[in-house]
């Protein structure tokens, strides 16, 4: 789908822009491509962007100091990511984005959306709206976490995203669920 015609069409799931709203607001996004295994962000850097998927799937995700790493999305055409603390505060990134398969991206500087969501209230609302969506499905998923075994989560995981299954190596799922490879390994043989 035309990039732009995939962006207005999720906006519009939420928002009402003119069509000139609407192309004034979309002359903000660069579009970027990666190949799979790139970065689009990596911790300790500063970054200016917040990015959403075209088409490919990335995953975002944080090392601890023992270099284990932890999943935090999985972000697929549609998908909003960013390390939103390091975007809002100025600090350096503390998580990381990489491509798990070819992607291409719109990406909005926050300079841009600022402006943006100064210009046009209904932009405003987009970005409340998605926010306070994400806000309520990151509280979801720490709720299952705490609440539910893991072989409920992947259950609830797979059934959510059944596209995940086939495009993103298990060892990532893991990696979501926060366990080892061969517990998900039981998990997919019982």
């Amino acid at each position: 789908m035309d990039p732009k015609q995939l962006l207005k069409e999720h906006i519009a799931k939420t928002a009402k822009l003119s069509d000139n709203e609407f192309d004034e607001f979309f002359d903000c996004f660069k579009t970027k491509s990666y190949k799979k295994g790139a970065y689009i962000i990596t911790a300790g850097e500063r970054i200016d962007g917040e990015y959403f998927v075209l088409s490919g799937c990335i995953k975002t995700f944080y090392v601890n100091d023992n270099q284990k790493m932890f999943v935090l999305q999985f972000a697929m055409p549609s998908c909003w990511a960013s390390d939103y603390s390091a975007l809002y505060s100025g600090t350096r990134a503390t998580i990381s984005i990489g491509c798990i398969t070819d992607t291409e991206l719109l990406c909005l500087s926050h300079k841009d959306r600022e402006d943006a969501c100064k210009r046009f209230h209904q932009v405003e609302h987009f970005f409340r709206a998605r926010m306070t969506n994400e806000y309520v499905a990151s509280q979801k998923r720490l709720l299952s976490t705490m609440n539910n075994d893991v072989k409920y989560r992947y259950e609830e995981l797979i059934t959510l995203f059944p596209e995940l299954y086939n495009m993103v190596p298990k060892r990532l799922i893991a990696a979501y669920l926060g366990v080892s490879r061969e517990t998900l390994y039981r998990l997919n043989n019982s």
